[in-house]
């Protein structure tokens, strides 16, 4: 499905994760970049005293970041000019830049090293997990990010306006609804607005889907906020009120408030009822 909203760029969330980690580590220096054909290409650094790193290109299993690549590990060099357990491919840059202690950090999603976060110091300094622990949030961040754009892809890539509205069989309409149950939860766990607005074309898309508008009945017109329309979600799928509360990290009493307020909304005394008017008005599928 084409938008006319652009996803923040790898170097945009690339800069956003090593300005947010330099503010957090106690490393003087900070840099990370993203996995293209096997090799990792610096984005972005913060704290650099010289223009070495800029650019810098780290091949899988080369240096400390291409074995992080490869054990998908972190991998620490408390004195990164001795090191005997990595190649030195990249002295030149990093000990030009006169980095003594370099920790890095792979970014993984699925099980495969998508980027590497660095973090390093002037002089050998030890790292624990109180220090480690601001790059390991870094890493995680982005590969969250990483993994959402993946199944925004796909979703986009099976899902067309120009498809025709196929008839659905109950298993079929059963899997779009888990489905549209998915993204609504993954879109409440995303801080990208651009990514969020092309999750909603996706869910409306969804929702269109199995929408029947040959019967030539009324159509409604509601609007509901974005957590009435994810407690509904997980009704149509049969959820318990428990049950939509764990899924959505919301007490049960908050569910309650939100189911109530959609029925209200949506003129309906039953949770069923409610589903079915939300799927009639073409927001559910």
């Amino acid at each position: 499905m084409g938008s006319s909203v652009e996803i923040e760029s790898d170097t945009q969330l690339v800069s956003r994760a090593v300005t947010d980690l330099a503010r957090q580590t106690r490393f003087p220096i900070v840099f990370a970049g993203l996995e293209k054909a096997g090799s990792v290409e610096v984005l972005a650094v913060s704290g650099a005293r010289t223009r070495n790193l800029d650019g810098l290109i780290v091949h899988e299993g080369r240096g400390l970041g291409g074995a992080a690549m490869i054990e998908k590990r972190p991998r620490l060099a408390l004195d990164y000019r001795t090191a005997r357990s990595i190649t030195h491919d990249y002295d030149r840059v990093i000990l030009g830049e006169g980095i003594a202690t370099l920790f890095a950090v792979p970014i993984v999603v699925a099980g495969r090293s998508r980027g590497i976060v660095y973090c390093g110091s002037w002089s050998q300094a030890p790292v624990g997990d109180l220090v480690a622990r601001p790059a390991f949030r870094a890493a995680d961040g982005i590969a969250t990010e990483l993994r959402v754009r993946d199944e925004v892809e796909r979703r986009l890539r099976n899902v067309t306006p120009t498809e025709p509205l196929p008839t659905l069989s109950a298993s079929a309409q059963e899997d779009l609804r888990e489905s549209f149950a998915e993204l609504r939860s993954i879109a409440a766990s995303v801080s990208d607005a651009a990514i969020r607005e092309r999750l909603a074309a996706v869910e409306a898309r969804l929702a269109s889907i199995s929408r029947d508008d040959s019967d030539g009945g009324e159509k409604l017109d509601v609007r509901l906020s974005p957590r009435e329309l994810d407690v509904l979600a997980c009704c149509a799928l049969g959820a318990t009120n428990a049950e939509i509360g764990a899924s959505l990290a919301l007490r049960e009493g908050t569910v309650k408030s939100y189911l109530q307020a959609a029925m209200s909304k949506l003129d309906a005394s039953t949770r069923h009822a409610a589903v079915a008017k939300a799927r009639r008005a073409g927001l559910l599928p």
